[in-house]
């Protein structure tokens, strides 16, 4: 029998490694900026080559990821993970650290993918968004104690220094996940061959077809068929599209915004991400209580609406005020990552446990795409006035609040069935 509370802690620590690893690079982009000389449509490219690679792992993923045992895959995954980001800490130039973030995100980006299947996998319905909540304070945990960390860091010693160090506490969670993750093979279906041509048993339903054994020549397409032949999985696509372009949008230029507009010093960017992210690691075990308590729909259309709110204080910040910029900075963490609770917990429930990998893989190539795209129509949208501010940090608010608006309405479409 599996242990519920150790898997999910072993899966929060999984999520904790990737999201720093991810966040990271955010908050140096001042440093990284110079120290390879490159403009802000270039560091945009950095934070987008993850994005970019994760989706396509994740395409690939999609068709093998429900073939293996959830163990095998994770530990895999992982422990290429964590060379990537060794890679980063060794980078010399600015092309060799676009393809190690590319080789990075290519397994990270799928590990993500994987986690959730497995929550989805282990815990019922009823309590599922509570567990996810927990799983998802990694996010919270990564800004608290990871990204401040990393910025110290880094300001003591050099931009390369954090990433030594997430690629070693990566390996240490990377043996910890050896000795303590079990076998999870429920989602791996034994059932009889069907001829083909004889398909009266099977019906039209796509995800029936899928209950076919997990040969290797079966057809690539059949998972991506499955998904995108069935009006609910495809209005959670939706959904995780226009959720992440109405988040991350604004995201990678927060750091650099508050230290040239507003005046923050290198160190104290930390800030920005000690209390927001000490906020939501109270905060969004409450949001999944809630989600379970009152619905999915209902407190993640009520968050959705408050995060309007804080998206435009944040992006029209004018002001010198350390502490009301750092207001405004947790306003946003807390309800923008305190709406992806009961989000994630809809998405994951739109599929069987039996196709739920695959399904979380093409999830998760959707959720890197909107990143990649958001993150290149940041770089193009920023630029640098002739005072040495970034301009035009509203208008990317503008779009990132019509988007959030818009997933809520893609939001109402999403049916759980799982």
């Amino acid at each position: 029998m599996i242990n519920e509370k150790r898997l999910l802690l072993i899966l929060a620590t999984v999520q904790f490694c990737h999201i720093i690893d991810f966040m990271i690079v955010m908050p140096l982009g001042k440093t990284i900026m110079n120290a390879f000389d490159i403009t802000p449509g270039q560091f945009a490219w950095v934070v987008s080559a993850y994005a970019l690679a994760a989706f396509t792992g994740n395409l690939v993923s999609t068709v093998v990821i429900d073939r293996f045992d959830r163990r095998s895959a994770l530990l895999f995954l992982f422990t290429c993970f964590t060379a990537g980001t060794l890679a980063c800490a060794f980078a010399p130039t600015y092309g060799f650290l676009l393809a190690a973030r590319f080789g990075t995100g290519l397994f990270g980006g799928t590990l993500g993918a994987l986690v959730l299947a497995v929550v989805g996998d282990v815990i019922p319905l009823e309590r599922r968004a509570s567990a996810m909540g927990w799983v998802m304070t990694a996010f919270s945990a990564a800004s608290v104690i990871g990204v401040p960390a990393g910025i110290w860091i880094a300001a003591e010693y050099s931009w390369h220094a954090p990433f030594y160090a997430t690629a070693a506490l990566a390996g240490l969670f990377v043996t910890i996940a050896f000795f303590f993750v079990p076998s999870m093979r429920g989602h791996l279906v034994d059932q009889t061959i069907v001829p083909e041509g004889d398909q009266s048993e099977i019906g039209d339903d796509p995800e029936a077809q899928l209950l076919q054994p997990r040969s290797w020549s079966g057809k690539i397409a059949d998972p991506f068929r499955a998904i995108f032949t069935n009006a609910n999985q495809r209005a959670a696509l939706l959904f995780t599209l226009t959720l992440m372009l109405g988040h991350f949008t604004i995201i990678p230029f927060i750091a650099p915004y508050m230290q040239i507009n507003v005046g923050f010093a290198d160190k104290q960017v930390s800030l920005i991400y000690l209390i927001g992210g000490a906020l939501t690691v109270i905060l969004l075990p409450l949001f999944g209580r809630l989600a379970d308590r009152f619905g999915r729909l209902r407190v993640f259309t009520i968050s959705s609406v408050l995060a309007l709110f804080s998206i435009y204080a944040l992006t029209n910040l004018d002001t010198n005020s350390i502490p009301v910029a750092l207001l405004v900075t947790s306003s946003f963490f807390v309800v923008a990552s305190g709406r992806n609770v009961p989000a994630t917990t809809m998405i994951t429930s739109v599929v069987r446990p039996e196709n739920r990998g695959g399904f979380m893989s093409i999830r998760q190539s959707v959720n890197e795409m909107a990143l990649f795209f958001s993150s290149v129509v940041a770089g193009f949208v920023i630029t640098e006035g002739p005072d040495g501010k970034l301009e035009h940090y509203e208008l990317l608010g503008y779009f990132t609040i019509f988007m959030s608006i818009v997933a809520v309405f893609t939001a109402r479409r999403v049916r759980a069935v799982a």
